[in-house]
């Protein structure tokens, strides 16, 4: 039901403005924390009505959203440290050897490389994979001859888009949308699952069949010394290359067996990581091993933090528009502003689902402007909250659309200041890499929305 009764207040304008103040300073390429930061005081001040409480708004706000991040991020942090712990024991390269023999041609070779490094992104999440298979998997895929462009089209298209944004594994970004829409993360990432499946496939087609001329433009001969790490793997490092997948291979199975998801699959993976990268650092370290993991964990939570240091200061500002209102303001705001903003709408608009659909895609292109791909999806999933009730469409498929945009532009497919990992490692123009992505990606967001509107 929409609340009839429902009257604006300068709180509301105030937080509108503040939303469009963020995205203009996202689509002028600037960060947004100190904006986020500026508003969150402003409203504290506005809604509590006293300058300390606008002071106390900017902490409890921070503090609310680094609570609903720190799975993620202790996520990110452990599975970070394992990748560091098996690339200095030489098993990372032992594990790619065996994907040199089947490159047998650049198109076969360009599929080889985008479905390994999905995988990879899977568990590893995509900027770790892109180091790992970027400087041990590419030189034989330019060698099989792989064009670098196409090469990094299919790194950039199967980790930063359709890995990433789908997120299975390690469920960060369905946790983050979730949570603002106030849903669990397992409603997003099976009801969304053919909108996710859907995107990536097209997208992935799409590249292929529309630059299959310039996919095998290139032979690059490199020889196989030039691919092998500085030190070559002990037994140590041999032993890991096999535990390791071994391991990762018996939680999916742990997973399906008892069902495990959201949080306990998170754990799950979580856990094996970090107790195979102890294991990994005593096998090949011995006695320097306390030192090694200590290392490995500080590494990784640097990592972790680098990446989502802006994203807990957006987050704080755009949980505010959810539930998380009561937490941060008090009990006596029940509602999120935005929330009351897509009831206003719904009653005042002819909003209806497919139009939400529309409104939910264009936010989370616009938020992913930034080159993060995170920062939006407070506000994506906020929004498919507050809109899926208001027009009664499903939230957790509306989430999901808002999760795809979001990272498909800002995750590192579409923005060129997304791209430059990949093209420095492909070394190729983060440009002309984002004019590549761009007439796939938008292919896939048009097929999404039309399998969308038969799931709302």
């Amino acid at each position: 039901m929409i609340d009839t009764n429902l009257v604006l207040t300068p709180l509301h304008y105030l937080y509108l403005a503040g939303v469009i103040t963020i995205l203009t300073v996202m689509i002028s390429r600037r960060d947004t924390p100190l904006v986020c930061i500026a508003f969150l005081f402003l409203i504290g001040v506005v809604g509590l009505g006293t300058i300390t409480g606008g002071i106390m708004t900017v902490f409890k706000a921070i503090v609310f959203a680094a609570k609903e991040f720190t799975e993620i991020i202790a996520t990110i942090a452990l599975i970070t440290a394992l990748s560091k712990c098996l690339k200095d024991l030489g098993s990372d390269y032992i594990m790619m050897i065996p994907m040199a023999k089947v490159m047998k041609s650049p198109s076969v070779t360009w599929w080889i490389l985008g479905f390994t490094m999905f995988l990879f992104s899977l568990f590893l999440w995509p900027s770790p994979s892109v180091a790992l298979i970027g400087a041990i998997m590419l030189p034989f895929a330019l060698k099989a001859g792989l064009d670098p462009l196409a090469a990094a089209m299919a790194m950039n298209l199967f980790g930063h888009g359709f890995a990433l944004s789908y997120d299975l594994v390690i469920q960060g970004a369905p946790s983050i949308s979730a949570g603002a829409a106030s849903i669990s993360a397992s409603d997003i990432l099976t009801k969304g699952r053919p909108l996710f499946l859907v995107m990536g496939i097209v997208t992935a087609v799409s590249a292929y069949l529309l630059n299959r001329k310039q996919i095998s433009a290139c032979c690059s001969q490199v020889s196989i010394q030039d691919t092998q790490p500085q030190h070559m793997p002990g037994l140590s490092g041999m032993i890991m290359a096999f535990v390791t997948p071994l391991l990762f291979a018996a939680d999916i199975i742990l997973m399906l067996v008892f069902d495990l998801k959201g949080g306990d699959a998170t754990s799950l993976v979580s856990g094996t990581a970090v107790l195979i990268m102890c294991i990994g650092a005593f096998s090949g370290f011995g006695s320097h091993a306390l030192e090694k993991v200590t290392l490995y964990v500080t590494d990784g939570f640097l990592f972790a933090i680098r990446i989502f240091a802006p994203v807990i200061i957006i987050g704080a500002f755009f949980f505010l528009g959810g539930d998380g209102i009561s937490q941060i303001l008090g009990d006596q705001f029940q509602r999120g502003i935005l929330s009351d903003w897509a009831i206003w709408l719904a009653r005042n608009t002819p909003l209806n689902k497919y139009m939400a659909a529309v409104l939910q895609m264009a936010v989370g292109s616009l938020t992913g402007l930034d080159g993060s791909g995170f920062s939006g999806l407070p506000l994506t999933g906020a929004l498919a909250g507050t809109l899926g009730s208001a027009v009664h469409a499903s939230v957790p498929i509306l989430a999901s659309l808002g999760q795809i945009t979001a990272i498909y532009v800002g995750g590192g497919t579409i923005v060129p200041w997304g791209l430059i990992p990949v093209a420095a490692i492909c070394s190729v123009n983060p440009l002309e890499l984002a004019r590549k992505n761009l007439l796939p990606v938008f292919i896939g967001f048009a097929a999404t929305f039309l399998v969308a509107c038969f799931l709302l």
